[in-house]
């Protein structure tokens, strides 16, 4: 199978939020929030197609108003709290499959429930992705965890225990600074790339992952509380950000 050596985006946006109604429509910055996620796609010069997905009528509506090249109607088995990217991405090759329409040799996943995203970040993704690409299998954003996930703890036989296994009850080892032990790092929805092939074989990030740590400040809005602290944020111009 032959694919265009192009980058195309992926905007899904799922009408049916639980932590906060209607999320992907909230306005932010005078913007519904998946706006703002096809702005960034249209500004940027790498990618060529933008494909909208939601199994919301009323949601592909508005984002026709800011102008996708595919509107893709996302079926109610991957539109629910425990569906998987994905099960999303390989149901979108099938609707350009019956389109008729080439795929893409990559994807790049931009969520709408992250509006503050910087253009010169994307290209900067898609540049190192697309100059290392043999030998990763996909790109993801990261942002270094301030918290430092190797201090968590689980309840296990109704005791206090390290996350870490080979701590498990001995949770004096990891009651240490915490820059004292390896750094740990988040996902934080700027921006994923994704091999078209891989998702063709059932996976989407792969083995061989490519960190791409970047310092931008970002909000990943989840609930009314993130959604102000986002708001604020920007009302503050704490940020200076242009599209």
């Amino acid at each position: 199978m032959k694919f265009k050596n192009e980058v195309w985006a992926v905007i899904p946006a799922r009408s049916g939020s639980k932590g906060l109604k209607d999320k992907n429509i909230k306005i932010f910055k005078n913007k519904p929030l998946l706006a703002h996620s096809i702005i960034s796609a249209k500004k940027n010069r790498f990618i060529k197609k933008i494909i909208f997905s939601s199994d919301s009528k009323r949601y592909i509506s508005i984002a026709k108003k800011y102008g996708c090249d595919i509107y893709h109607k996302r079926s109610k088995k991957n539109s629910s709290s425990t569906s998987k990217d994905i099960d999303l991405f390989k149901e979108i090759l099938t609707f350009l499959k019956l389109k008729k329409i080439s795929y893409p040799k990559y994807f790049a996943h931009l969520r709408p429930t992250t509006p503050i995203r910087k253009n010169s970040t994307i290209n900067n993704a898609i540049k190192i992705f697309s100059k290392k690409k043999n030998l990763y299998s996909s790109l993801k954003s990261i942002s270094i965890n301030s918290h430092n996930s190797h201090k968590d703890f689980i309840i296990k036989n109704k005791k206090l225990c390290s996350i870490l296994k080979k701590y498990q009850y001995n949770i004096d080892k990891v009651n240490v600074p915490r820059k004292s032990m390896a750094s740990t790092y988040i996902g934080n929805g700027v921006i994923d790339i994704y091999r078209t092939k891989n998702i063709i074989h059932g996976k989407l990030l792969g083995s061989k992952v490519l960190p791409y740590l970047i310092k931008d400040l970002f909000s990943d809005i989840d609930n009314a509380y993130d959604l102000k602290l986002a708001t604020l944020i920007h009302s503050r111009k704490m940020l200076q950000l242009k599209y």
